[in-house]
């Protein structure tokens, strides 16, 4: 399995932690389309912690945390 961690806005809908088998997706890009969020409102895509792109792929075991932009002053 694939945990995706959804965090601020980007959890509407959608929880704060999904699990995904990880047959069904082999890059972030896929996670994104399976959740219908389009690449433009995620800021930050991390694997595992490290800063990643959506064509990057993913594995079993994995963990995705999702961050949309952030605004304020």
């Amino acid at each position: 399995m694939i945990e995706v961690r959804f965090f601020a806005t980007l959890r509407e809908g959608r929880g704060k932690i999904v699990q995904v088998p990880a047959e069904e997706v082999s890059c972030a890009g896929e996670i994104l389309n399976r959740f219908a969020i389009p690449k433009e409102e995620v800021a930050i895509l991390l694997i595992n912690g490290f800063h990643s792109k959506p064509e990057d792929s993913v594995k079993d075991g994995d963990v995705i945390a999702l961050f949309p932009p952030v605004g304020g002053g």
